[in-house]
């Protein structure tokens, strides 16, 4: 009995332990999966599909298809309803309505003005390459680089000063969800965040966490449809 008492506790911890340790990855692999399939509907659906998911810049009048039209958008309840179904379609084993997804649009901004155009091409003057944000309490934090500083759930990107059709790059989109225009492709990445926060079994017993926020993120070039 006394052996048991001993060796018990410590079985217990151990078993459940492995058991949070699986679970965690396996979560962290379907969160993963869900950015991967926004991103990619996302890329896919760019401002030469027919219901395109689209950055909170427009493309400017003389580089929209006539087909444009913000038909998958952040402003909408729930933002970019396509892509977040489409991409909450494909989980398993958790929630997917509690995932939490958010988008933003990179690209080459002319820098020559302030504040910057936005959709430049890479031979344009005073062209750079510029990656998208997502601003957290008036600071703007690159989400590929330091996703741990985004909260769960994420804030919505910021619209630019100058509104969706006054092409500037000021906001956190650095620009739109332009792939083709006058037969030229623009090199614009999309990139998504995703979050889900994890109340494990056995929260708070011992070592194991009341909750965990879970966070990926994938970025994809976007496409021209034919």
């Amino acid at each position: 009995m006394v052996e048991f008492a001993l060796v018990f506790p410590l079985f217990i911890l151990t078993l459940f332990s492995v058991i949070v340790l699986g679970l965690y990855i396996f979560y962290n692999q379907q969160l993963k999966n869900a950015a991967s399939e926004a991103a990619r509907f996302a890329a896919v659906n760019s401002s030469t599909a027919q219901c395109p998911t689209v950055a909170q810049i427009n493309p400017i009048l003389s580089n929209q298809p006539q087909s444009y039209a913000r038909c998958d958008a952040p402003e909408q309840s729930p933002p970019w309803p396509r892509m977040t179904a489409a991409a909450r379609s494909k989980v398993w084993g958790m929630n997917p309505n509690q995932i939490s997804i958010v988008a933003c649009w990179s690209g080459f901004v002319d820098t020559t003005v302030s504040p910057p155009n936005a959709d430049q091409l890479p031979t344009a003057p005073g062209a750079q390459f510029q990656d998208c944000t997502i601003t957290v309490g008036g600071t703007s934090i690159n989400p590929q680089t330091n996703p741990a500083a985004i909260p769960c759930p994420p804030p919505m990107t910021t619209l630019s000063a100058y509104g969706r059709d006054g092409g500037k790059a000021d906001g956190d989109d650095k620009a739109s969800a332009l792939a083709f225009a006058n037969g030229v492709h623009y090199p614009t990445r999309v990139t998504v965040y995703t979050c889900f926060n994890w109340t494990p079994p056995m929260s708070g017993f011992v070592v194991i966490p009341n909750q965990i926020t879970l966070r990926a993120v994938v970025t994809e070039v976007i496409q021209r449809q034919q």
